[in-house]
């Protein structure tokens, strides 16, 4: 039976600088076993200081202690579901992990002249094919170090190759259904955007977008399965209606593990697309990187790849910088290494029927979930989902509480919160996505934990507004913590009053 948490491991642990004292440290150097040099001598004096001003001075087991108990207050991919919808946080297998540390694959220098990278420039190229396979596209580079950084060059390949026929054209189509990172990118690139409205079933809307697609549309930026973890069933006729306008389809893949071993984009007609790596392929997410982003392109798109390419000549690989056509360099040297290794390793030991199997899962947890929630809460777009599922807070509104109050309230049961208020299609939004590496049990402790706060709602709406109960730190003022961060600890501050 899942339970709400009644109180933490430690709920006031300190600043490390408010347990600071003078004279502690925690740390001891040996004898020096050279001729000591005077560091003025040697640096200047004027980049010595004699101390940090600040530091905090702690012993050793007050700097283990304090950082363990910080570790307690985390909630990771290791300790439970992470059910944040559209951002496929999932458990990645630690022998990825070993694989990329392995020390011939972990401490290549890129500088290194190619005959002693040929190992690396193996993985990478085998790991291009395997996505080129994998989507049904022709090429693939990996330089892109995100999804939304393989957005943007996606859609500067589309303007390069548009300019080549003599016009880039004007604006971007995106649906109300996409991922919020396109119209950013679409208007980095130098286009305007134009929403394209869904209909009432949370699909492209054909008659409307036909309506839209002109000489000055470039492309339709469409997300597939869509925010909203839905198929967009009509794609093949999307897609015509934008090829027979001359302009482009760029398909965001950020959902392709919905798809992988079930569909291949290039199949249904598109031109460009994204993989985010780190969501579908078992690297880091989160943390702030690394990621990766490859962008995967149909054939008349190839020439203008980002510089340089994988070249096979003679039994080896090299880096070929002849291309005329290209868009020039997007990340410093080929990508984020370590991720890729990461992500092959994924591909090879699952194969082609493993990953597919995945995808499986990944569908048939979402929809375990959907129909065990969907008497609690509204489901506005009851088409079938995919690997993701999205609810309102509309029948919880009804007595004051909200779709952040709700996912607040979830914390207390010692489950991260799903996606708030995303897609914005949907008012109160909450979407839901368990992975497919989440099993049976974890998920039916999860759906109690829903089911129990939409009872609370019912019967004890002030447990859920004032929620969460548990955390160091209840609720916070979000509108000032946004407006008003503190990014620096200052000595005279008590911790509490900053800013």
């Amino acid at each position: 039976m899942v339970k709400a948490v009644s109180s933490h491991i430690v709920r006031d642990e300190p600043l490390i600088f408010e347990r600071s004292s003078p004279g502690k440290r925690a740390w001891q150097l040996p004898e020096l076993d050279v001729p000591a040099v005077d560091p003025e001598e040697a640096l200047g004096a004027e980049n010595v200081r004699a101390e940090i001003p600040g530091f905090p001075e702690v012993s050793e087991v007050e700097a283990i202690r304090h950082f363990t108990r910080l570790s307690t207050w985390n909630y990771g991919i290791d300790l439970g579901l992470y059910p944040l919808g559209s951002c496929t946080m999932k458990y990645n297998p630690r022998i990825n992990e070993l694989v990329a540390r392995l020390e011939g694959l972990a401490w290549p220098h890129p500088y290194q002249p190619e005959s002693l990278a040929q190992g690396a420039l193996e993985i990478m190229a085998r790991l291009e094919a395997a996505l080129a396979e994998i989507t049904g596209m022709d090429a693939v580079t990996l330089q892109p170090a995100a999804g939304a950084h393989g957005e943007l060059t996606g859609v500067l390949l589309i303007r390069a190759y548009l300019e080549s026929q003599g016009n880039p054209r004007k604006k971007v189509l995106i649906p109300d259904s996409a991922h919020g990172t396109n119209p950013a990118t679409a208007a980095i690139a130098g286009y305007g955007v134009e929403n394209v409205r869904s209909n009432q079933r949370g699909m492209i809307d054909l008659e409307g977008l036909a309506r839209a697609v002109t000489e000055d549309v470039a492309a339709l930026m469409v997300t597939n399965p869509n925010t909203l973890g839905v198929f967009e069933e009509n794609i093949t006729q999307a897609v015509e209606i934008l090829h027979a306008k001359g302009a482009l389809v760029y398909m965001d893949g950020a959902n392709m593990n919905a798809l992988v071993g079930i569909a291949r984009p290039g199949d249904f007609g598109a031109d460009v697309m994204h993989l985010n790596l780190h969501k579908t392929f078992s690297t880091p997410h989160g943390g702030g990187g690394p990621g990766s982003g490859p962008v995967a392109v149909k054939q008349r798109l190839e020439p203008f790849l980002p510089a340089p390419r994988l070249k096979r000549a003679s039994g080896a690989w090299s880096l070929d910088y002849d291309r005329p056509w290209s868009i020039g360099r997007v990340r410093a040297f080929y990508g984020n290494f370590g991720v890729l290794v990461r992500a092959l390793a994924y591909i090879l030991a699952h194969g082609g029927d493993g990953l597919r199997n995945a995808t499986v899962d990944a569908v048939l947890n979402a929809v375990y979930l959907r129909k065990a929630l969907e008497p609690y809460y509204d489901l506005p777009y009851p088409d079938p989902n995919m690997h993701e599922v999205v609810f309102s807070d509309e029948r919880q509104a009804r007595r004051g509480v909200r779709t952040g109050d709700i996912a607040k309230r979830l914390i207390d049961y010692g489950f991260h919160p799903y996606t708030v208020s995303f897609p914005l299609i949907v008012h109160g939004a909450l979407m839901i996505e368990p992975t497919e590496t989440e099993g049976k049990r974890e998920l039916d402790a999860f759906i109690e934990a829903m089911i129990a706060i939409a009872r609370e709602v019912e019967e004890d709406t002030q447990t859920v507004l004032q929620a969460p109960h548990s955390t160091r730190t209840s609720r916070v003022d979000e509108v000032t913590a946004a407006r008003r961060p503190v990014l620096r600890w200052k000595p005279e501050c008590d911790g509490k009053s900053c800013s």
